[in-house]
């Protein structure tokens, strides 16, 4: 596997502004691996320990200001001997340990020149209760599902990567059609590690599903897990619901569609766990493309999604042989697949991403974000249909400096600042925008 997540690590540890990093991102996205290979492969050593059923390191933080005190007992527990230039600290599953986050706040102030990165649930970070959090005494990095062209890359395609990377889109329009075939995959298999080590391995789809279905079934765990029996049945319900209002023409999440007569304050608690744990995305509606854009949000209005293709297609039931039916997969759930995959490329490197409507709801863009300078209206097409009407209709309103529209066609830069860039390379949306 190759993270290109290890590139931000890397510049963290050479950064002069260095801090204990805290990677946050949802279960089972590869936080722990990737931690690891890092030390691997970048320090001499590495001193992992994990508070996951650990009473005894739970306790040993309970003096959290002692530091030098800690730190001799994480070597005894990683049986290394840390050196603060060539040794890599890991705290896995801090959430289980409060105390162990408030520590950072002291290994900073102190210890500085010690290299820590701790990890854990997304959930039991943002909901750090009991003892202070060490604001402003730690750096952040979020890790997501992995990325098409990691895809690409664990399936030995380094040097497609590589022209995708480089923008050589003659190379690129090539080979589309092989593109295109590992588009299909990936909508199917998604980004999660173990998932797609799989694939890679055994090329099993029956498997692939099995393991989807596995993740899935502790996602469920957790909502019982980590809340009352009221709240955990809420959050299943939006949960369950994801798929079928993203099937939807109007992909507007409606809380009555949940339940008959549900209002926004039965649930707020349900879809505020499950942002908080990094299992959906919440895109707002924005009813004017200015900048800031995020002045501009209507909060109450807004689309949801999972946190990855190959899940929602595995709540959704979606068969294993729609992938061989030409573009069925593209078009499946009237495109919904199609704009979870844009989704969760944009997400990578892009935070502030809403989504358009017309005043009267007539027109639509199903993304707009801010690079840089630019309001970016991304209008997503699942196959090779590049009608556009919500997209026209944006441009002839508020007469953008660029404008995207991504489909399977090739990439294009037509008059207006309109540019085609194919999904296969979306993720690259920014350089492609910004180097031209």
């Amino acid at each position: 596997m190759k993270r290109e997540a290890i590139n931000q690590l890397i510049e963290w540890k050479s950064s002069k502004r260095r801090k204990p990093l805290i990677l946050q991102g949802a279960r089972q996205v590869g936080k722990t691996w990737l931690m690891q290979e890092f030390g691997k492969t970048h320090y001499k050593k590495t001193a992992y320990v994990t508070f996951d059923r650990n009473e005894n390191l739970q306790k040993a933080f309970t003096d959290y200001t002692n530091v030098k005190e800690l730190l001799t007992k994480i070597e005894i527990e990683a049986q290394i001997k840390v050196t603060a230039d060539d040794t890599l600290i890991i705290f896995d599953e801090i959430q289980e340990c409060p105390d162990a986050i408030t520590s950072l706040k002291y290994f900073q102030e102190k210890m500085p020149e010690l290299h820590i990165i701790v990890a854990g649930s997304l959930l039991g970070l943002s909901h750090h209760n009991g003892t202070g959090f060490p604001v402003g005494k730690v750096n952040f990095m979020t890790l997501y599902p992995m990325s098409f062209k990691e895809f690409l890359n664990a399936n030995g395609e380094e040097l497609l990567v590589q022209a995708i990377n480089e923008n050589k889109f003659d190379t690129i329009s090539t080979f589309s059609s092989k593109l295109i075939n590992y588009l299909r995959y990936y909508y199917f298999v998604g980004g999660m590690p173990e998932v797609v080590q799989a694939f890679v391995e055994n090329r099993d789809f029956n498997e692939v599903r099995k393991i989807q279905e596995e993740i899935i079934s502790s996602y469920n765990s957790d909502f019982s897990k980590h809340t009352d029996s009221n709240t955990a049945e809420r959050i299943k319900m939006v949960w369950d619901s994801i798929s079928s209002q993203l099937a939807k023409e109007n992909k507007k999440f409606i809380y009555n569609a949940i339940k008959t007569g549900a209002r926004a304050k039965d649930f707020e608690i349900a879809l505020a766990w499950l942002r908080d744990s990094g299992l959906v995305y919440k895109v707002t509606r924005i009813s004017k493309p200015n900048l800031p854009i995020k002045s501009y949000e209507d909060i109450d209005v807004f689309k949801l999604y999972v946190l990855d293709v190959g899940i929602l297609c595995a709540l959704s039931k979606l068969p294993a042989k729609a992938i061989l039916e030409d573009n069925r997969i593209f078009t499946e759930f009237k495109g919904s697949l199609t704009e979870q995959y844009v989704l969760q490329q944009l997400k990578i490197n892009l935070s502030d991403i809403h989504y358009w409507t017309s005043k009267s709801y007539v027109a639509e863009v199903d993304f707009v974000t801010q690079i840089e300078d630019y309001v970016v209206p991304i209008e997503v097409k699942a196959t090779t249909n590049l009608k556009a009407k919500s997209l026209q209709q944006y441009i002839k309103d508020y007469s953008p400096q660029k404008a995207v529209r991504t489909s399977l066609s090739d990439y294009k830069i037509n008059k207006n600042g309109l540019y085609d860039i194919p999904l296969y390379v979306i993720e690259n949306v920014s350089t492609h925008l910004l180097g031209n």
